[in-house]
């Protein structure tokens, strides 16, 4: 999520849980621990952008990971076109958001976010997977 007010930094969290939901409207989901620190300030914003890291960016995907550290420190991003949310350099995908709906789901919670923007790379790099405790 951007930073609301100049001095604020940016937020921002590795996602377990994401899936496309719908086409008509476009819509995407992810689901968020409930005792998450970072989720209130994505919150607050009311936007965010998902950024899909390829297979190099481990230790980025790692960093974001972290609970409580400054994970956007040597991060190189932008700001998605219609949100303003980080959208961070070198990934193979990024689709920005505006926060549509949250339910509760047991100890998560699901937020469905509205699609306004998205793009990818021309590249052909493989996308960063976990499996096992480890990045494949």
């Amino acid at each position: 999520a951007p930073g609301s007010a100049p001095a604020s930094a940016p937020a921002g969290f590795a996602c377990q849980s994401f899936s496309a939901l719908s086409l008509d409207p476009p819509l995407v989901a992810f689901m968020v621990g409930r005792t998450s620190t970072t989720w209130p300030r994505i919150a607050r914003a009311g936007v965010f952008c998902v950024n899909v890291l390829s297979a190099d960016q481990g230790e980025l995907c790692r960093a974001f990971a972290v609970s409580g550290a400054d994970k956007f420190a040597g991060v190189a991003y932008d700001a998605a076109p219609v949100s303003g949310a980080p959208r961070l350099a070198g990934t193979l995908a990024w689709i920005d958001c505006t926060i549509h709906a949250v339910h509760t789901g047991g100890d998560h919670l699901i937020v469905v976010g509205r699609v306004d923007a998205l793009g990818a790379s021309d590249g052909d790099e493989a996308p960063l997977l976990f499996h096992k405790g480890r990045f494949l």
